[in-house]
């Protein structure tokens, strides 16, 4: 499911329709505060939709919180401020927030919203860019200083493996659908995804993981889902795989994976993400000629911040009117 209201280019992408919230959790109505610093930019988001943007107070009833590197600053707020019933987060993952959300006491009664499915297209669009420059052996290239020999492997036909069943993957499967590439995906719940040629239970990951031509992660990070790729994931790809990572860092052993790219039990990476992020100067991975690496630039500002506006006037419109929040979080289960 698309739903539109993205930068003119880019629209979310929904796997979960929105449904209306039963009356027992639907937040109070009030005032909302754009938060750790609010920018014009969304205040005018929240009032396109009908909503009232004020400075934090006894009176707000909604948080609005931009701020990926001040999280921790959070909780104080919603323990200073139990009126708040409402938290719109700023990006698809939460990992950043979780700590926060295990901290707060009433953290069921809240509801938290994030940017989920709002940012998948552009970066299901890096995603299949980094495929085909590993494939087209561009990182080399770019390094190189004389003419070489020739190297190419195409993607039709090939064997994609996609860990994660959310917009990424759905957007995703329909960028690959002209490459008539055969899908497997999965997920944490045991139901197909649209689209997919095959779709899998996390338990059954380590038997898809050697059919696969290129595995891309694009899974929440979790407590649970930390290190999901180690030594045993690379031993059992096939030799020649290309592994792409447009998700967290952390769901990656960075020193198994360099260790396998040296051994060249994979052929290359294409990560958008790392562990630790950013990459510091001199890690082994800024060595390796067939790793590609950008800096968590799958989607930048100015694509992100037109999608979380729509996203914002979409959920104000929810917290006024009719409860059809999109992005819903599970505090639990971390995402």
């Amino acid at each position: 499911m698309t739903t539109g209201g993205g930068s003119g280019q880019h629209a979310a992408v929904l796997t979960i329709p929105t449904e209306t919230l039963p009356s027992e959790r639907r937040p109070q109505v009030g005032e909302i505060a754009i938060l750790p610093d609010p920018e014009p930019f969304f205040v005018e988001a929240v009032e396109q939709a009908g909503g009232l943007t004020a400075p934090l107070s006894d009176q707000t009833r909604a948080v609005i919180w931009l701020s990926y590197e001040r999280a921790h600053e959070m909780a104080d707020v919603l323990d200073a401020h139990p009126g708040i019933g409402w938290v719109q987060l700023p990006w698809a993952g939460v990992d950043a927030f979780a700590e926060v959300m295990r901290q707060t006491p009433r953290r069921n009664s809240i509801l938290w919203t994030s940017a989920k499915g709002s940012y998948a297209q552009p970066v299901a669009e890096h995603c299949l860019a980094l495929m085909l420059a590993l494939l087209r052996g561009l990182p080399e290239r770019v390094r190189a200083k004389s003419w070489g020999a020739k190297f190419g492997r195409s993607l039709y036909g090939l064997e994609v493996l996609i860990v994660g069943a959310g917009g990424i993957a759905v957007e995703l499967i329909r960028l690959l659908t002209p490459f008539q590439v055969r899908v497997t995906v999965v997920r944490r719940r045991d139901a197909n995804l649209s689209g997919a040629n095959k779709t899998v239970t996390t338990d059954l990951l380590q038997q898809e993981l050697p059919k696969a031509d290129i595995v891309v992660i694009a899974a929440a990070m979790t407590e649970q889902t930390r290190h999901l790729f180690g030594k045993a994931q690379f031993d059992a790809m096939k030799p020649g795989a290309i592994l792409v990572n447009v998700a967290r860092g952390g769901l990656i052993d960075t020193k198994a994976l360099v260790e396998a790219i040296v051994d060249r039990k994979l052929f290359g990476a294409g990560l958008d993400v790392t562990d630790p992020e950013p990459l510091p100067d001199g890690h082994p991975l800024w060595g390796l000629e067939r790793v590609l690496m950008t800096p968590h630039s799958a989607d930048t500002p100015e694509m992100t911040r037109p999608l979380l506006a729509s996203r914002i006037r979409r959920n104000v419109k929810a917290f006024l009117d009719d409860s059809r929040f999109e992005g819903i979080v599970d505090p639990e289960a971390g995402y």
